[in-house]
């Protein structure tokens, strides 16, 4: 199998109405880790019906893919993350969502969690606005860099997270890791690449994108090469995804 077939093996479907920075190209440094999460967003989506909240929404850059009766959204004014030009319908207080219980058939959220302070408290107010026998789908990190300081808090093993779920009432649906150990180690590098490297050409625009982008391009290359003929282990992965259910009543 060659390197091009490879190549498109990895590619997301086309037509989705998905912002770039959330559907980039493969010279992107987050190529690797936002195809994954694109894909598993693409996966359960159709599962999600009737009224939807959007945990940590920012710009809403899954909306597309819902075919949902309502989509709302609602996130925290928090230092490390601006919210301008973004789509929020409703802020909260860190502790307190803005919505009676049983408000929502389905409760979205994609890589917030780790940056939830108080994840366990909010975990118990997404239980309450959730309809008896609603539906959470969310991912979070695993193996990625700080970003988004100071208000990174928190990385969650496969166990860790299945454990929370669980514990607060929800019933585990569905549960993947995205990425092999080779697509987390070559994401890492990517990353280090483009944070600590690139960063020294600053002042010279042009070789700085032909440092960037001809090393991501390469990097990312090589990353679906490893992933594709070494073992796909992924006691090292990416990120967690989990569809879970709360209990009827």
């Amino acid at each position: 199998m060659d390197s091009l077939v490879l190549l498109r093996m990895h590619f997301i479907p086309s037509g989705l109405a998905v912002p770039a920075g959330f559907n980039p190209k493969i010279n992107s440094p987050t190529w690797i880790t936002r195809r994954l999460l694109l894909r598993a967003v693409h996966k359960y989506a159709p599962q999600c019906k009737g009224r939807l909240l959007d945990f940590g929404c920012g710009a809403k850059p899954y909306r597309s893919l819902f075919e949902v009766q309502e989509y709302i959204g609602v996130d925290f004014a928090g230092e490390g993350h601006d919210h301008s030009n973004e789509q929020i319908d409703f802020f909260y207080d860190g502790r307190h969502l803005p919505f009676d219980d049983g408000s929502f058939d389905v409760v979205f959220s994609t890589e917030v969690f780790e940056h939830v302070f108080n994840l366990q408290e909010m975990l118990a107010e997404l239980h309450r606005v959730l309809k008896p026998g609603g539906l959470m789908l969310f991912t979070c990190p695993f193996a990625i860099c700080e970003h988004e300081q100071p208000v990174d808090f928190a990385r969650y093993t496969s166990f860790g997270i299945r454990h929370l779920m669980i514990s607060h009432g929800f019933e585990v649906v569905e549960q993947e890791k995205l990425g092999t150990a080779q697509e987390a180690l070559w994401q890492m590098r990517i990353t280090y690449w483009n944070l600590h490297i690139v960063e020294r050409f600053r002042n010279i625009p042009v070789v700085r994108n032909i440092v960037r982008y001809g090393f991501n391009v390469l990097a990312n290359m090589a990353a679906v090469v490893c992933h594709s003929i070494l073992p796909k282990r992924q006691d090292l992965y990416l990120n967690n995804v989990l569809l879970v259910k709360k209990e009827a009543s």
